[in-house]
């Protein structure tokens, strides 16, 4: 009733949404492909096809100039399906095996196959609720994380090719951890690791012993995390034992104990650590600082070390493909709200970057009939507040301007300055689009995280505030005119900002939000909810029961005006349950004071993420943002 509902009320739109997909349509180049990248003997890439909605992965033997081998065709999975999107993708060392797992409901649950690449056959493997899996060194041995009930990633099995029972490796009895397991880029060892939000810690096996034993680096302490790299008779540990922001330390595999720790790179207040990527002669440390992303690269040869370059000042940079382990190019993508994503070779060596493709933009796309700034709101608190922001050229600053203003400000996850070229169609009819960078997300490092997050999650919602009352005061748009937008944990921004100040926003749309905090959290039996004590607070404790009731989108709905709202939803979301959304539009319908619209609609076969084919998904994001527009009065 809801979705026939949303349909009555939104037919207006249909000729705009048409409209819209086209042209979101004419700036995608249908038939392309990925920059292959070498393993082992092969190289290996992935392809789209016009019309068709998956991607297809494929490998050459040898050579670029060698025949095609196409490897995995997500379009024939996904024949008599709703939904496909694969999860795992590991070939044997040997290039004999392809070990993949696919979800054909959105529920992210995972089966997992073995394919015969030579004869082209599936092999009689079909293990379910899968989640990490890695090959040993042998190319006939498999480890994989299994899900319990809770979708808690909690069992590490070994299997043989061809065999039907497998050996249980580890069992996580704690529910705030999870287990995963990878392989070090230098093939010499496997990895298995079980973290909470705040602790964790790891194994390790020689990859050439896939029946031996599972030592462990260093024992978990409550609210320390660390994880493991490999190179020769030491591995790099990034650890937050001294500071937030993690540091480096190296140990020697014989005994990697903490006594055994010597530091390599300080824990550094101004400098976050995300990452270590280890190869023969360099380690890569994959930093941020002031808000963006940086790439550092050490020698260990010489020791020196170097910072890559980036041209802009507001980016997104992360690695690409990197399985060689005797290389001197590290390969990543690079993309700002104007650069299109485009991938690189950087030379650790010589210090230079090379340009392997830019994603065409079709349509005629100029990134220089566009301005990128990087401007800062003040919080409540002193605390300053980086907002990025895109639009065309020429568009006057007098509060005129249509906004779309997005944030998420949760996990510490920093939300992307990326480039969309969907987002065309807002700017080149004259809107506005902004990120909030507000706290609880990982911009500023980890304190920026802990600033948002439990007894002070709230600074998340006051922060998105400041935000979008500053770009009010300096004319960039009005209240009139800004539009905001948040998915999942961003759904609960979007939920607790509008209850706090409703006057403040034309329209809102929610995907798939978790708004309703206290009854979610007090319900063990639903996937994430004990492992994200950690992030909202138990409300079993009082204490937090009492902080998260302050702010809880659907405990504080009351009687007044909202703004226009468009609540979307998955039945088969397995990280927030449909009838959480579908609940609170029911209160929202009966306490609500304005005759605005409010909306649900419900994709009743995809998950968390919507849609899984790109054309479907063009589809979806044409209809909020006809939302938007129509809400705006912009109705070509």
């Amino acid at each position: 009733a809801e979705n026939a509902y949303t349909d009555v009320v939104m037919k207006p739109t249909a000729a705009l949404q048409e409209a819209l997909y086209k042209e979101m349509l004419s700036h995608i180049k249908e038939t392309d492909v990925s920059v292959p990248y070498r393993e082992g003997n092969y190289f290996y890439y992935s392809r789209t096809e016009e019309g068709k909605q998956y991607p297809i992965y494929c490998r050459k033997k040898g050579k670029l100039e060698a025949a095609e081998q196409v490897t995995l065709d997500l379009n024939e999975l996904a024949k008599g399906e709703k939904f496909m999107a694969l999860g795992a993708y590991t070939v044997s060392d040997d290039g004999k095996f392809l070990a993949y797992s696919a979800d054909n409901t959105g529920f992210r649950q995972y089966t997992l196959r073995v394919k015969d690449l030579e004869s082209g056959q599936l092999l009689s493997e079909q293990i379910e609720k899968t989640g990490s899996v890695v090959w040993a060194n042998d190319g006939r041995t498999l480890f994989y994380s299994m899900e319990d009930s809770a979708k808690r990633p909690y069992r590490l099995y070994r299997h043989r090719l061809g065999m039907t029972i497998d050996d249980l490796v580890y069992e996580e009895k704690d529910e705030l951890f999870r287990i995963f397991a990878s392989r070090s880029r230098s093939k010499a060892y496997l990895f298995m690791g079980a973290a909470s939000y705040t602790t964790s810690e790891w194994r390790y096996l020689p990859a050439d012993q896939p029946e031996g034993v599972w030592k462990l680096v260093a024992p978990r302490v409550h609210k320390r995390e660390y994880d493991v790299e490999h190179h020769g008779d030491l591995f790099y540990i990034r650890t937050n034992d001294q500071g937030r922001n993690f540091r480096l330390v190296s140990a020697p595999v014989s005994d990697p104990r903490k006594e055994n720790w010597k530091e390599v790179v300080p824990h550094r207040p101004s400098v976050m650590l995300e990452g270590v990527e280890c190869f023969l002669n360099h380690y890569v440390l994959l930093e941020r600082e002031n808000g963006v992303p940086q790439i550092r690269v050490t020698d260990f040869r010489s020791g020196q070390s170097h910072r890559a370059k980036f041209p802009e000042p507001a980016y997104t940079t992360f690695p690409a493909a990197n399985p060689e382990w005797d290389t001197s190019l590290f390969r990543y993508n690079y993309q700002s709200l104007v650069t299109p994503s485009s991938v690189f070779d950087y030379d650790m060596d010589q210090r230079d970057s090379k340009l392997l493709k830019q994603t065409e933009v079709p349509g005629g796309y100029d990134p220089k009939q566009y301005q990128s700034e990087r401007i800062y709101a003040t919080a409540k608190d002193g605390v300053r507040i980086p907002i990025s922001l895109v639009y065309k050229k020429g568009i006057k600053r007098d509060g005129d301007a249509p906004m779309h203003l997005v944030g998420y400000g949760s996990y510490g996850f920093p939300y992307p300055v990326s480039f969309s070229s969907n987002r065309l169609v807002l700017l080149d009819r004259g809107m506005v689009c902004a990120i909030a960078h507000i706290r609880g997300g990982g911009e500023m490092g980890k304190p920026w995280h802990d600033q948002g997050r439990m007894m002070h999650k709230k600074n998340t919602f006051t922060d998105f505030i400041a935000a979008a009352e500053y770009l009010v005061a300096k004319k960039y748009t009005s209240k009139e005119r800004l539009v905001i937008e948040g998915g999942s944990a961003g759904g609960l921004l979007m939920g607790a900002v509008v209850n706090l100040r409703s006057d403040l926003f034309s329209a809102v749309i929610l995907h798939v939000p978790f708004v309703d905090v206290i009854n979610t959290m007090l319900d063990e039996s639903l996937p994430l909810t004990v492992g994200e004590f950690e992030e909202w607070g138990n409300p079993k404790k009082k204490e937090e029961y009492d902080y998260i009731k302050t702010y809880c989108p659907y405990t504080n709905l009351t009687a007044k005006a909202y703004p226009s709202m468009l609540v979307k939803t998955s039945f088969n979301d397995s990280q927030v349950m449909y009838w959480e959304p579908a609940k609170y539009v029911a209160k929202l319908r009966t306490l609500k004071t304005d005759k605005r619209p409010l909306l649900l609609k419900t994709n009743m076969a995809a998950g968390h993420g919507g849609a899984s084919g790109r054309y479907d998904h063009l589809r979806e994001v044409a209809f909020d943002y006809a939302f938007i527009l129509s809400e705006l009065g912009i109705m070509q």
